[in-house]
């Protein structure tokens, strides 16, 4: 087997255990932090009885473990509430998503704005993105080397300030971020995005005053016909 494209990335560092994971600082242009794991467990199983509607839908313990599940599946259902059990220990305030499809927004303008867009994070505090994908189609990153903010885009910025109706002046620059358009951004032509892979817990770095390295730049996977997830976000 292949070993994690991830694993190659300059800007990612792979990290061997929680405390790890939690501890290690951001620094020398290092905005992704990895746990890589194997984790035992039928999450397939798990997904199949919780029967997804469309769209997402929020999971708790009483829900995970009320389903009739075998001893693989009542195992992944356990590793999942670890996880989610070890960061609400540090504070952090997770959210275990059960997901059947995104609902996209009808109108989008002229610059995508949903979470399948690659995209930054971005906060008023000192805070991280923590992801980890248990089933399904895996959350996807970019070097920021291979991309460019979508609004700076020519023909994407010109569309934009037609929207606005004014200058290109701070007033635009606010009213972009007001509508989350800086926050995107468009792969380039020999772009390489890689799979954060399944089972692995991550920590990226989000977009906020202080922040000694670039935003991590991330998506959730294109909708994928008939791969149901089972995500941790916090």
């Amino acid at each position: 087997m292949s070993s994690p494209a991830f694993l190659s990335e300059p800007r990612v560092s792979v990290v061997g255990s929680f405390a790890e994971l939690i501890a290690t600082p951001f620094s020398d242009g290092v905005n992704a932090l990895c746990w890589p794991r194997t984790l035992v467990g039928d999450f397939a199983e798990v997904v199949a009885r919780l029967g997804l509607g469309q769209g997402i839908t929020t999971l708790d313990a009483g829900m995970l473990r009320a389903l009739p599940l075998s001893a693989a599946g009542k195992a992944a259902v356990e590793a999942m509430l670890a996880d989610h059990h070890l960061l609400t220990e540090q504070g952090l305030e997770p959210v275990l998503n059960g997901i059947n499809g995104y609902v996209q927004p009808e109108e989008t303008g002229p610059v995508r704005t949903d979470v399948c867009s690659f995209h930054v994070d971005s906060a008023t505090a000192e805070v991280d993105t923590w992801l980890c994908t248990y089933h399904g189609a895996s959350s996807e990153g970019l070097p920021n080397e291979q991309a460019i903010r979508r609004v700076d885009v020519p023909g994407t910025r010109a569309l934009l300030l037609k929207v606005y109706g004014g200058a290109d002046d701070e007033g635009f620059h606010e009213w972009m971020n007001d509508h989350y358009y800086d926050l995107h951004y468009a792969p380039l032509p020999d772009a390489k995005p890689y799979s954060f892979g399944i089972g692995c817990l991550w920590r990226v770095a989000t977009l906020h005053d202080g922040c000694p390295v670039p935003p991590c730049i991330h998506r959730a996977p294109d909708p994928v016909r008939g791969q149901q997830r089972l995500l941790l976000i916090s």
